[in-house]
């Protein structure tokens, strides 16, 4: 596992980024789940490489938050088998906490405690996880600090804007310095600044050695960020591997994208939307 020097600069031990002798860093084999009638992952696999950035990229309602719920053990799996850091997620209890002391998790709609201060969520978070508190202060301080929310940290969290509590959110993922860390569209909603902040953050952290899996359906971000993808539409695995081998010939992700997920038959659509915005001088002239 890789682990935090003194400076704040994430380290890394074990095998190299992508090594052959690396594990993966996920391996999802076969699973499904349904609510009702509807059928929202259908049988995927996929293989996530350790020490990656990846980009978990689809259309709204695709299944990547319910992928990652699977994943993460916040939602079980009608059938099938996944593996997070070489331990079974839903084969035992104690597997499952194999599994969450070694990920970080900054979900979507992220539910915190609002009614403490940014360092103490942070203080809160840590010793839950069962680390030293003299450490945990420690590692809240740099993280703070680097996230530019040092300033910030004896407001309440229900006063932090949406930036500064996805901020708060992504400190508290990785106080414990997980191998893995599942973030579900960590940009929306997100000013540019702090935006580029958590850019830096994560990818500082995946320079260590260590793993970031993000849902996005913003295309351009991805392929700026990622080096490894997973395209996902309808409940199924569209593609994956590297950036470079999914898009191909396509000269962007955004292209590769639309025809992977057939979105290319719908550019016509406006066609039968020819009133709209037309003759709309005269109209107004017409009721004078």
């Amino acid at each position: 596992m890789p682990d935090q020097a003194s400076d704040g600069v994430f380290e890394t031990a074990g095998a190299a980024p992508g090594s052959p002798g690396a594990a993966p860093a996920v391996h999802v084999e076969g699973v499904w789940k349904r609510f009702g009638q509807q059928i929202a992952v259908s049988g995927i696999d996929l293989t996530l490489p350790a020490g990656r950035f990846i980009g978990l990229v689809g259309p709204n309602g695709a299944g990547k938050t319910t992928t990652l719920s699977m994943i993460t053990g916040l939602l079980r799996p009608d059938a099938g088998r996944i593996q997070v850091a070489g331990h079974d997620v839903w084969r035992d209890p104690e597997s499952v906490a194999q599994v969450k002391a070694r990920i970080g998790i900054l979900p979507e709609g992220l539910r915190m405690f609002e009614r403490l201060s940014g360092r103490e969520l942070l203080a809160y978070s840590g010793r839950l996880r069962g680390l030293p508190g003299a450490e945990v202060d420690k590692r809240a301080t740099q993280l703070l600090d680097v996230l530019d929310l040092a300033g910030s940290q004896n407001k309440l969290v229900v006063d932090y804007s949406t930036g500064m509590r996805k901020k708060i959110g992504l400190a508290a993922a990785l106080l414990h310095n997980p191998e893995v860390l599942f973030l579900d569209e960590p940009f929306e909603g997100v000013d540019p600044v702090s935006a580029q902040t958590i850019r830096g953050v994560l990818e500082r952290y995946t320079g260590s050695g260590a793993t970031v899996v993000f849902s996005s359906h913003v295309m351009e971000l991805v392929e700026s960020l990622c080096d490894w993808v997973a395209v996902m539409a309808g409940g199924h695995i569209r593609a994956q591997g590297p950036l470079a081998e999914v898009k191909g010939s396509a000269a962007t992700l955004q292209e590769a994208f639309l025809e992977l997920v057939g979105a290319g038959s719908r550019d016509a659509a406006g066609d039968s939307l020819d009133w709209l915005g037309g003759g709309r001088g005269g109209e107004r002239d017409g009721r004078r």
